[in-house]
């Protein structure tokens, strides 16, 4: 367990996962969020995280806002960038 924020995520088949925010940023206009999902060893130096991005639309304060897994792997490597320089001891590998 860890002291971050933790946010439900909903996959496409329904499943509710636990999401912990690392880092978070806005970026033309969309918010962007650094997350992980808990299972890393406190013990190991590489952590598996996941840029999530807000959904078109979702900007409606009375739901949840709706967030989705960055895919493209440009925009994977140019916010992976601005969440490297935010979290300054930290450097990150897409794959």
């Amino acid at each position: 367990m860890n002291d971050y924020a933790s946010i439900p995520f909903v996959t496409e088949d329904g499943e509710e996962v636990e999401f912990y925010v690392l880092e978070q940023t806005t970026l033309n206009g969309f918010h962007y969020l650094l997350v992980e999902d808990g299972s890393a060893d406190p013990e190991e130096e590489d952590v598996v995280v996941y840029i999530m991005k807000g959904a078109a639309g979702s900007e409606d304060e009375e739901e949840m806002a709706a967030y989705e897994m960055v895919e493209d792997e440009e925009e994977l490597i140019s916010v992976s960038k601005v969440f490297e320089q935010l979290m300054e001891d930290t450097d990150f590998e897409v794959e």
